[in-house]
């Protein structure tokens, strides 16, 4: 059972699983403003962070697509979830470190099945809930991939007459827009999984009869999304916003603008998509729009092992933290 004492700790982990995922995932939003010097970075976290939460606040779709499609509800534990958001933090923190834009999604994923199977085996996971949630997941970034390649190709045809340093100048200012947009659209999908959690939590304890995120936990986790981007994430930020290719304003646009509309018709869906996936495919799309042989793939394959290895490597330490803990209770 869920003493008082354990689900406070639930919370709070949750709320630094949101926290950590605010700073770990700043740069989805501003890396590409903050390159062109569209933004200064001080101007564009603070962007980020009012724009992240009040897109928190936009929805609950995500968080009952996290709460109720991956672990059958009947069997959440403490245990189980206190081993999921230590995997995803651990593995969040480990990318954090060396500057990779890792998924924090596919993170809680992949901790929530590892404690799932380390309390319950196989049985335990939804697999239909599952396959769906990572359908969305791989689907996405394709979305992000094409869509960034055509947006900017019209663009490249629409401008192809113009001065490129007028070019230039006005989509430094459009840029602003688009930051904002990216900004609500990452808080609107990803402060959405931590309330999942806690919702999730507040079920299997009996404070709440049906799966219905209460409007403190809306609040909490959108303070600590905006929290977290107001840190920052510059390891990161300088990954996504220059060593994937050399990026201009009318570039910058495009991959954000792309990404923005990825991810926010995404949430509409209820689909926990990798904002960090979205954005880095985007900007993919838009250099290889822009020249193929301009975009450096080798950071580019280094993030692509990051997205398939971050699922197992956070079920892996939630399995291995479980486990742990069972031998000492």
């Amino acid at each position: 059972m869920f003493s008082i004492p354990i689900l406070l700790l639930v919370v709070l982990l949750a709320l630094t699983f949101d926290y950590i995922n605010g700073f770990h995932d700043t740069a989805n939003a501003i890396a590409t403003s903050v390159s062109t010097k569209a933004l200064t970075p001080r101007q564009a976290v603070a962007i980020a962070a009012i724009l992240n939460f009040v897109g928190a606040l936009s929805g609950t779709a995500v968080a009952a697509t996290i709460g109720t499609n991956i672990v059958l509800p009947e069997l959440i534990t403490p245990l189980l979830i206190i081993a999921a958001l230590v995997g995803a933090i651990f593995w969040n923190l480990f990318t954090w470190y060396f500057g990779i834009p890792s998924s924090s999604s596919h993170a809680l994923i992949g901790g929530l099945s590892g404690g799932a199977v380390a309390a319950f085996g196989f049985m335990a996971i939804n697999w239909q809930g599952f396959i769906k949630i990572f359908a969305g997941l791989i689907i996405a970034p394709i979305v992000g991939l094409v869509a960034g390649s055509i947006i900017m190709t019209l663009l490249f045809w629409v401008f192809k007459n113009a001065s490129p340093a007028n070019t230039n100048n006005k989509f430094r200012k459009l840029q602003i827009i688009s930051a904002s947009m990216a900004s609500f659209a990452h808080g609107s999908n990803d402060a959405q999984k931590s309330m999942g959690i806690i919702t999730m939590v507040l079920l299997g304890a009996g404070f709440i009869n049906t799966f219905s995120v209460p409007l403190w936990v809306k609040i909490a986790c959108a303070l600590a999304m905006a929290a977290g981007t107001a840190i920052g994430g510059w390891r990161i930020i300088r990954t996504m916003g220059g060593k994937i290719f050399r990026i201009e304003p009318i570039n910058g646009f495009a991959a954000d603008f792309t990404a923005s509309i990825t991810i926010y018709s995404a949430t509409l869906m209820g689909a926990p998509v990798s904002t960090t996936h979205v954005v880095s495919s985007s900007i993919m799309g838009v250099g290889a729009a822009k020249r193929l042989k301009g975009v450096r793939w080798s950071i580019a394959q280094q993030i692509v092992i990051a997205w398939f290895i971050t699922i197992p490597s956070s079920a892996i330490v939630a399995m291995l933290f479980y486990k742990l803990v069972t031998l000492f209770i």
